[in-house]
C-alpha cells in the first residue's frame, strides 16, 4: 500500500471555516425549530421571556450573518486554492471549477427540496460560477468589485425598505382599500407576529411527515432557491471576492504579522459589535414594530458586516496560531465542513420535524442553544479521528468524486490513488 499525497493544508484556512460552520448552526437552529418569522423577530411567537430576549440579542450581535459572511469568504478563498492547484497540476482548472459548481448545484437544490429550505448551497454554487470571472484579478481590484457590490446589495435592499414603509403607511391610512392591506399583510408576513391560527397551521405543518413538509416545500417555496441569487447574490459575490483577495495577500493564510491582524480584529470589532448592538438595543424599543424591523434587521447590517466578519477571522488566526488540540478539532471540523453542513441539516430536521422527535415549536431559543452546545461537540469529536484515517468527509470524498467523474481515494493508504 502507498500513501496517497495530498496538497498541504493551509491550517488558518481551516480553522475559520471549522469555526463558521460551528457558527452558521447557531443561527440556523432558529429557523430549524421555530417558524420563520422567529428568526429575526423573537416576538413573532408571543412575549418573549428575558432569556430569550438575551439569546436574541447576543446572537444578533455576535453572529447573525456574521458566519454567512465567514462562510461565503471562506468559500471564495477555497474555491481560489483549488483553481491554482489545478493549473498548477496542468489540470483544466476551469472545467473542474465548473463541474464543482454545476455538482455543489445539484446538491443544493437536493437538500433544499428534500431536507430543508434554509439551504445556502444552490447559492453559493451559482454565485460561484460568476466568482471564477474575477479570480485573475489582484487584491486591489476585487475589493473594489466587492465594495461595488456592497453597495449594489445595500441599494437594492434599500429599495426594497422603502417599499416596505410605502406599503405600510399606505394600508394604515383610514379607509384603506381592502387590497392595500392585504398587500401590507403579505408584505409584513414574514417578520411580523404570528396570528393564533397562523402559528397553528405552522406547527402543525412542520410537526407533520416528510411528505407533507416536502409537498408544502415544493408547492409553496419552489421558486426560492432562485429567488435567493436575486435577492442575495452581490452580497454572496462580494464576500466571495474579499475572501479571494485575502487568499492573495496572506491574510487568510496567517501570514500578516500579529500587528497587523490584533488591529483589524479590534478595530472591525470594536465598529461592528458597536453598531449592530446599537441596531438591537433601537429594536428592543421599538418591540420589532414593522416596517422598522426590516430596516434595522436586514437593510442596516448590510453595512456593519464586511469589516466585522474580517475582524472575526482576524481574531480566530489569533487564538489559534499557536495550536493545540481544541485548534486541530476546529481545524477537522472545517476540512469537513461540507459534511459538518449538511449533517447539521440531517440531524436537526430530524430533531425538531413530525417525522423524527417532533420537538418543533417546543423549545425557547435559549433552550436551544443546550442543542448547539450539543452538535458543535459532535462535530469536534466525530470529525478528527475520521479524518486521521480518511481522506476527506463523507461528503466531500461524494462531491469530488461526481466532480472529477471518476471514483476518488477515500482511505489514507491506497494503491494508486491520484489527486
Amino acid at each position: 500500500m502507498t500513501a496517497v499525497t495530498l496538497p498541504s493544508r493551509i491550517v488558518a484556512l481551516d480553522i475559520v471555516r471549522g469555526v463558521a460552520v460551528m457558527g452558521i448552526l447557531a443561527m440556523n437552529i432558529v429557523a430549524f425549530a421555530l417558524p420563520e418569522q422567529a428568526y429575526f423577530n423573537p416576538e413573532a411567537l408571543g412575549p418573549a421571556s428575558p432569556a430569550d430576549l438575551t439569546s436574541w440579542f447576543a446572537s444578533f450581535v455576535l453572529f447573525d450573518g456574521k458566519m454567512r459572511g465567514l462562510f461565503s469568504l471562506l468559500f471564495g478563498a477555497s474555491m481560489l486554492l483549488v483553481i491554482e492547484r489545478a493549473e498548477a497540476a496542468g489540470l483544466a482548472s476551469h472545467a473542474i471549477h465548473f463541474r464543482r459548481m454545476t455538482w455543489l448545484l445539484v446538491f443544493g437544490l437536493a437538500h433544499f427540496y428534500l431536507v430543508w429550505e434554509g439551504d445556502i448551497l444552490a447559492l453559493y454554487a451559482a454565485t460561484g460560477m460568476a466568482a471564477w470571472f474575477y479570480c485573475e484579478q489582484p487584491p486591489a481590484a476585487l475589493l473594489r468589485t466587492a465594495l461595488f457590490l456592497f453597495l449594489a446589495e445595500l441599494l437594492v435592499m434599500g429599495v426594497a425598505a422603502l417599499a416596505y414603509f410605502d406599503a405600510h403607511a399606505a394600508a394604515v391610512v383610514p379607509g384603506a382599500s381592502a387590497e392595500t392591506v392585504e398587500t401590507w399583510r403579505v408584505m409584513a408576513s414574514s417578520l411580523a407576529p404570528l396570528s393564533a391560527e397562523r402559528l397553528d397551521e405552522a406547527l402543525a405543518l412542520y410537526r407533520g411527515s416528510w411528505s407533507t413538509i416536502t409537498g408544502y416545500r415544493l408547492a409553496e417555496q419552489g421558486s426560492m432557491p432562485f429567488t435567493a441569487m436575486l435577492w442575495f447574490g452581490c452580497e454572496t459575490l462580494a464576500y466571495m471576492l474579499l475572501g479571494m483577495a485575502a487568499l492573495k495577500t496572506g491574510f487568510l493564510r496567517g501570514e500578516w504579522p500579529l500587528v497587523a491582524y490584533r488591529r483589524a480584529a479590534w478595530a472591525g470589532l470594536g465598529f461592528g459589535t458597536a453598531g449592530f448592538a446599537l441596531l438591537g438595543w433601537f429594536m428592543l424599543r421599538t418591540h420589532f414594530e414593522m416596517p422598522l424591523l426590516f430596516a434595522l434587521a436586514v437593510v442596516a447590517p448590510i453595512a456593519l458586516r464586511p469589516p466585522m466578519v474580517l475582524a472575526i477571522a482576524a481574531a480566530i488566526i489569533l487564538a489559534t496560531r499557536r495550536g493545540g488540540w481544541l485548534a486541530a478539532r476546529i481545524a477537522a471540523a472545517g476540512r469537513a465542513a461540507f459534511t459538518n453542513y449538511l449533517g447539521a441539516s440531517l440531524v436537526m430536521t430530524a430533531l425538531f420535524y413530525g417525522y423524527g422527535f417532533g420537538l418543533y415549536g417546543k423549545l425557547g431559543r435559549a433552550e436551544l442553544w443546550l442543542v448547539v452546545l450539543a452538535a458543535w461537540a459532535a462535530m469536534l469529536l466525530w470529525t478528527k479521528p475520521w479524518l486521521d484515517r480518511y481522506l476527506y468527509g463523507p461528503f466531500e470524498w461524494l462531491w469530488r468524486t461526481l466532480a472529477r467523474g471518476a471514483l476518488q481515494p477515500m482511505r489514507r493508504a491506497m494503491r494508486d490513488a491520484t489527486e
